[in-house]
């Protein structure tokens, strides 16, 4: 479905992804961990359109998107939720919800999909018409993932999904991310919860200073003494 083929971005003279390689395929859950400034936001807004990669490309169905714009690459299927959830804190749950459903091929199906978002995340429902910037953390990161459902994506990228919210959440954060894999999206998460992520993951890539220094399924990175240690916390 998606690959990275050794790209590289960069950020004027300082480099910040150095020949990262990954693939995911077709309703597959992959996650990506890593320790702080590692590279991982820059990773997925660059699978985005964020960030202009300045090496390598991107393919997705076998296609070059490396060169897309964001919204184009939105309308190929690919929505995201990005780190620290980036709503509009002064229009209502539903505008920010409705906002995520303009692309061209989600327009039909808004009211439906509004309906779905609202079953997966009810507390929403009585909350509809209030400013999203009143919610709490966690439930402005369910406006954030119900906004990037709207666009109906058949891959979603999740960035620190999990960052700054209370243990409790963050366990009913990772159930829905698995109810989302179910229904056959597939999904790239990006995380610093190593131990979650690993959970509900079939493959894992760890990326250190802005490479990939580790691949493989979630037993077997944690059988590598060495990874296991420096980048796995066990």
């Amino acid at each position: 479905m998606l690959e990275l083929r050794e790209i590289g971005v960069a950020y004027g003279v300082a480099t910040a992804l150095r020949g990262v390689s990954l693939r995911i395929g077709a309703g597959e859950l992959v996650c990506v961990v890593g320790p702080n400034g590692a590279g991982k936001t820059t990773l997925v807004n660059a699978i985005g359109g964020l960030i202009r990669i300045v090496a390598g490309g991107i393919e997705l169905d076998g296609a070059d998107i490396g060169a897309l714009p964001a919204h184009e690459i939105c309308a190929r299927g690919i929505a995201m939720v990005p780190e620290g959830r980036r709503l509009w804190t002064n229009m209502t749950v539903r505008e920010n919800l409705e906002l995520g459903g303009y692309r061209s091929g989600a327009r039909a199906a808004r009211k439906e999909w509004m309906e779905r978002v609202v079953a997966m995340f009810p507390l929403l429902g009585a909350r509809l018409d209030a400013p999203a910037g009143t919610l709490s953390g966690g439930q402005q990161q369910m406006v954030a993932i119900g906004r990037a459902l709207m666009a109906q994506p058949r891959l979603l990228l999740l960035d620190e999904p999990s960052l700054g919210l209370a243990p409790a959440i963050v366990l009913d954060m990772f159930n829905v991310i698995r109810d989302i894999h179910a229904s056959g999206v597939a999904v790239l998460l990006v995380e610093q919860n190593v131990a979650r992520a690993l959970e509900i993951a079939s493959r894992a890539y760890i990326l250190d200073e802005g490479q990939i220094v580790a691949e493989g399924t979630p037993a077997e990175l944690r059988n590598e003494s060495h990874i296991a240690r420096a980048y796995l916390g066990l």
